[in-house]
C-alpha cells in the first residue's frame, strides 16, 4: 500500500486542506502484505474524523493502512476542522466540500479510483459518524454503504448532550438556531424519513457503539427509526466507551462488513 500526504486547495472553502490517502500498490518482497493490488477501478472509502481530530488521526491511532491492505481499497482521510460536515452559518461550506468537491478532486488526482456507486463508501467516528451517515442519507446515488462508529446521529432532539461538550454559541455557529435543528437537513432522523419517502435506492448502513458510550442511546434511537422505515441497517454493539480502543477494534469490523456486503 502507498500512503500519501497531500495538500489540496478547496475552491469551496477557499483554503488549503490536508488529506491523507491510502492507495493499493503492486509491491514485491514486502513482508506481510499482498503484492497483488488493484490499479484500476479501485474501491474507495472516505474515512472521516471526529472532534479534536484531523486528516492524520486515523493513521496515528489505528492500523488502518494494514487493515485495509487485504481488501485492495483506497482510503481518503480529509481534514474538515470542527465543521461538522455542514454548511455552517459562518459561511464555511464543509458539506459542499465533503459531498461534492472532495470526490471530484480525488478523482482528478487519483484516476485509478472507482466512479461506481457500488464501490464507493463512507465511514467515520463520532462527529465523523454523523458526517458519514449524512453522506449516505443525502447522497444515496453516490454511496453504496456507510458506517458510523459511536456517531452523534440523533442531534436534532438531543442538543442537551452536545451542550455538555461545547457551548450554545459554538453549535449555533454550525447549525443556526438550536430550536430549528430538529426537522432540518442537518437532523439525521429527519433525513431518514426524507430518504424513505423519496423511494430512492438506499445505501446499506452499519452502526456500532460502545455500551458505555454517552451516545449509545442516540444510536439506538436512529437504528429504531431506520428499522421502522425498512432501511437496510446493521447495528452492533459491545463493551466500550468513546475511545480509540473501541474504534481501532470496530473499524476492522467495518471493513469486513463492507467486504461481505459488497
Amino acid at each position: 500500500m502507498a500512503f500519501i500526504q497531500a495538500n489540496i486547495y478547496s475552491n469551496v472553502l477557499e483554503m488549503e486542506v490536508n488529506i491523507n490517502v491510502i492507495l493499493p500498490q503492486k509491491t514485491e518482497k514486502v513482508i506481510g502484505e499482498s503484492t497483488q493490488q488493484a490499479s484500476t477501478d479501485v474501491p474507495v472509502l472516505y474515512l472521516l474524523h471526529g472532534m479534536g481530530g484531523n486528516h492524520s488521526v486515523w493513521a496515528r491511532r489505528t492500523s488502518i493502512e494494514r487493515y485495509v491492505a487485504q481488501y485492495q481499497m483506497a482510503v481518503i482521510m480529509p481534514s474538515t476542522d470542527l465543521g461538522w460536515y455542514t454548511n455552517t452559518t459562518y459561511d464555511m461550506r464543509y458539506w459542499d466540500f465533503i459531498a461534492e468537491e472532495l470526490p471530484e478532486i480525488c478523482h482528478e488526482l487519483f484516476p485509478q479510483l472507482t466512479t461506481k456507486r457500488e464501490k464507493t463508501f463512507a465511514a467515520g467516528l463520532s462527529m465523523g459518524g454523523y458526517g458519514a451517515l449524512k453522506l449516505g442519507l443525502k447522497k444515496p446515488d453516490t454511496f453504496a454503504a456507510v458506517a458510523s462508529l459511536s456517531g452523534a446521529v440523533a442531534i436534532g432532539g438531543n442538543m442537551e448532550a452536545l451542550l455538555t461538550i461545547r457551548n450554545a454559541k459554538f453549535w449555533e455557529g454550525i447549525f443556526g438556531p438550536l430550536d430549528q435543528v430538529e426537522g432540518s437537513e442537518n437532523d439525521p432522523l429527519y433525513l431518514v424519513e426524507t430518504l424513505a419517502a423519496s423511494k430512492k435506492e438506499t445505501p446499506r448502513f452499519y452502526l456500532a457503539c460502545g455500551e458505555e458510550d454517552f451516545l449509545y442511546s442516540a444510536n439506538l434511537q436512529i437504528v429504531s427509526k431506520m428499522e421502522e422505515m425498512k432501511m437496510p441497517v446493521t447495528f452492533e454493539h459491545g463493551p466500550g466507551n468513546h475511545t480509540w480502543e473501541f474504534w481501532d477494534q470496530w473499524i476492522q469490523r467495518v471493513l469486513q462488513w463492507l467486504h461481505e456486503s459488497n
